[in-house]
């Protein structure tokens, strides 16, 4: 280098450090939209990844301490605002943004409505297995709600025919994606019900991202989904998608396929298995057979079949017995209560008025009144008597009356 040359040369370490310094001091404190992309969890922590836009990548850093802080998860496609400052690092001479937070964008933001809404038809129990209704076995007619136009109806169909062909199928045709998509899921989850046009409902649409598969995350749709009286199965995106929809339902099926193999079962597994309890069945009817044969043999060879007189003749000669015990416990009785009878009797006589008459005594009436006289002051002379005797009666008229005085002799 000749003693003129004014040229000033800088050592890369150097470039490096000026371009940091230029880096730091114009672009700290930014914010910086984009999408993620690329993104990879370091074992010590820190979070390495790109943003993206329609032209360009920028790459970045999130160290430990910054992601912590995060309540969601980073992942590829997410869309995000990314605060920080940009700087070089040094080792490959690399600019980089060094992020210190990261907001959701778009995509973001249906995440957190996608949770917020989780949590609270959760806590309402509409997630709870209790509520859920059975599906039933080989319904007769199968509704189906999706797009017209999607690859999911042409698989649906070709599976249920395949399985069981004999189902009638209904179509409730309505959009999948885009605003349109909630109202019009919902009017026909309504009108399948009010109708009771099918045993089963499929709610299908194919895969997609999480705005193209937001109708099914949408409270509205939720909701008509818990108050269908009709079995709902879910088969919406693919197998790692899960919307608000498969959580409220009766049967989630990771695909639409997988959905129509559940309300459907395959007509060759139902010919077999016919065929197996056709099988099962006939054994057990011959084994059943088999057992009354041998004990009806075992019947026959017994005496009390051969001869039923026989099981009765004891029982006969017993009766025999007691009739005669009977009889004869009868006649005692009745011989006890006719002597005790006359014995009363007797006593009764005794004590009557005939007993006394026969003893000479009479009962004398006044007549014509038939008054029974027990004085003399009763009557006087020239009144009419009769006087009953044991073997009759007597009438006469009274002549004289006397009374006795007290100690006269009669």
């Amino acid at each position: 280098m000749s003693v003129g040359d004014q040229r000033r040369i800088f050592s890369v370490s150097d470039l490096t450090r000026n371009v940091r310094f230029l880096l730091e001091q114009n672009f700290s404190n930014i914010w910086v939209e984009g999408e993620i992309t690329s993104s990879k969890a370091h074992s010590s922590g820190h979070f390495y990844f790109s943003l993206k836009d329609e032209s360009s990548q920028l790459q970045c850093v999130m160290f430990r301490r910054d992601n912590q802080r995060l309540d969601f998860e980073l992942g590829d496609g997410l869309g995000v605002l990314c605060f920080g400052r940009i700087s070089v690092y040094s080792p490959r001479g690399q600019y980089q943004l060094y992020v210190e937070r990261i907001e959701p964008k778009g995509l973001g933001l249906l995440q957190l409505r996608f949770e917020q809404l989780k949590e609270k038809l959760r806590l309402e129990g509409l997630f709870e297995p209790e509520r859920k209704k059975p599906v039933p076995f080989l319904p007769a007619r199968v509704g189906v709600i999706t797009s017209l136009d999607g690859a999911a109806l042409r698989d649906i169909l070709q599976v249920l025919d395949r399985r069981y062909s004999n189902a009638h199928i209904r179509i409730g045709p309505c959009a999948v994606q885009g605003q349109s998509a909630a109202p019009e899921i919902v009017r026909w989850l309504d009108e399948f019900n009010r109708h009771r046009a099918a045993e089963v409902l499929i709610l299908a649409r194919g895969g997609g991202s999480l705005e193209d598969l937001w109708p099914f995350n949408e409270e509205e749709v939720a909701r008509a989904i818990a108050r269908s009286e009709i079995p709902v199965i879910t088969g919406i995106g693919h197998e790692t998608d899960f919307t608000i929809s498969d959580f409220v339902a009766d049967l989630r099926a990771p695909t639409p396929s997988a959905a129509a193999e559940i309300v459907l079962p395959r007509r060759q597994d139902l010919v077999a298995a016919i065929t197996d309890h056709r099988g099962a069945l006939d054994r057990c009817l011959r084994d059943a057979l088999d057992r009354y044969a041998e004990t009806l043999e075992d019947l026959k060879s017994r005496r009390v079949l051969r001869d039923p007189l026989v099981f009765f003749a004891p029982h006969v000669q017993r009766l025999d017995e007691m009739t005669k015990a009977l009889l004869a416990h009868a006649v005692g009785a009745i011989r006890l209560r006719k002597e005790k009878c006359l014995g009363l009797a007797g006593r009764l006589e005794a004590l009557g008025p005939m007993a006394v008459l026969k003893r000479g005594f009479g009962v004398s009436v006044k007549l014509p009144g038939e008054k029974v006289l027990s004085r003399v002051a009763q009557v006087r002379p020239g009144d009419r008597v009769r006087t009953r005797l044991s073997d009759g009666f007597f009438t006469g008229t009274v002549e004289e009356v006397r009374h006795y005085s007290k100690g006269e002799s009669t």
